[in-house]
């Protein structure tokens, strides 16, 4: 993703549901166009951004962030493309494990995993705010 679209990545992220008051999203989508591990892919449809994925790896345990699909795109393969292309991203650096994280009562998104393939792990995911 260009940095000519953060400000649509991050209309997109708040469209979706996905932005939280303690979370700075500016913040997080810079981080991650400039670290070593991670990025963000686009999803651009007739000179729009119509969807975003923020991808990074450990190492070992690729993660997925920031997923989001406009509500005026959704439904038409922009979701599946763009989880594969994070697929693709992942296993070009030699990640073995793809992780993400959906919110409980984001059932959508729980019906879309699946329907990839994602199922639930046996873990407790535990957290902490610094500063």
């Amino acid at each position: 993703m260009s940095d000519e679209r953060t400000d649509e990545a991050i209309a997109l992220w708040q469209e979706a549901g996905l932005t939280r008051p303690w979370n700075d999203p500016a913040g997080d989508l810079r981080r991650a166009l400039d670290g070593p591990a991670s990025t963000v892919l686009a999803g651009v449809e007739e000179g729009h951004l119509v969807a975003t994925a923020m991808v990074g790896h450990d190492g070992h345990r690729g993660w997925v962030y920031y997923f989001a699909v406009s509500s005026a795109s959704r439904r038409r393969g922009h979701g599946r493309a763009l989880m594969q292309a994070c697929e693709e991203w992942l296993t070009r650096r030699g990640i073995p494990k793809l992780n993400l994280m959906i919110r409980g009562e984001n059932f959508g998104a729980s019906d879309f995993y699946a329907a990839l393939g994602f199922g639930p792990d046996d873990v407790v995911v535990l957290s902490r705010r610094l500063g």
